[in-house]
């Protein structure tokens, strides 16, 4: 198998397109009210509830800068959302690199964009465990799958992709942001992927803790009945 060796990046990165996912909001509407002042030609693309909660911060600006993901891949949501970010168009725009002819090629061809950021938190698996009499399938329902998928694929090419995961970083981000023109440093997105990784990490370490503490009989009884 031969490895990508990438030998040239740029520094700084206007963010132009960002791909919005979120379970806990908070936060939010100040971070997007902010990213539209700095870069007022910036797009956001997103899923379900936080689709909705941006047309509310957009307001007017939503029909111009807001595209739901199902429209863009032009995949329709599976049943429950099981299936939403998952789509080719979505990880190209993800791990694609700037200077790549391949990918730029693979871009114009789908009809795709490169994503520049990427503000992901996870489904609230620990939260859901901590609550009493918490039942396997109710633990297996939320075991975030696309989420970690996203946030490890723009942690990966932090050369030219922010992988944002947590709410308390917003102001930080925004505030570098506004010292380069709307754009994202090298060294900014290679903290972010840092702690991007050390996010799904122990995110993966709770899920797998939790399975390994449930007997087989805790699982079957779930099911046994159906």
């Amino acid at each position: 198998m031969s490895i990508n060796v990438v030998e040239k990046i740029d520094d700084l990165v206007k963010v132009r397109n960002v791909l919005v996912s979120v379970s806990d909001k908070s936060g939010l509407d100040k971070l997007i009210v902010q990213l539209v002042r700095i870069n007022p030609e910036i797009k956001f693309f997103s899923t379900g509830g936080t689709y909705s909660r941006l047309r509310e911060i957009l307001e007017e600006n939503a029909r111009s800068c807001l595209t739901q993901v199902s429209d863009y891949t032009g995949q329709p949501e599976t049943q429950g959302g099981l299936v939403k970010t998952l789509d080719f168009k979505i990880y190209l725009g993800l791990l694609t690199e700037t200077y790549n002819d391949s990918h730029r090629e693979d871009l114009k061809r789908t009809n795709s964009v490169p994503i520049d950021m990427v503000i992901v938190n996870l489904y609230p698996f620990k939260e859901t465990i901590s609550k009493p009499d918490v039942t396997a399938e109710q633990a297996r329902g939320n075991i975030d799958i696309g989420g970690p998928c996203m946030i490890r694929a723009s942690a990966k090419n932090f050369i030219r992709v922010a992988s944002v995961v947590d709410p308390l970083d917003y102001e930080m981000i925004l505030s570098r942001m506004e010292e380069n023109n709307g754009s994202t440093s090298l060294e900014l997105r290679y903290q972010l992927s840092q702690k991007a990784f050390e996010h799904t990490a122990v995110y993966d370490r709770t899920i797998a803790d939790f399975l390994g503490d449930r007997s087989y009989e805790d699982v079957e009884s779930c099911y046994a009945s159906k």
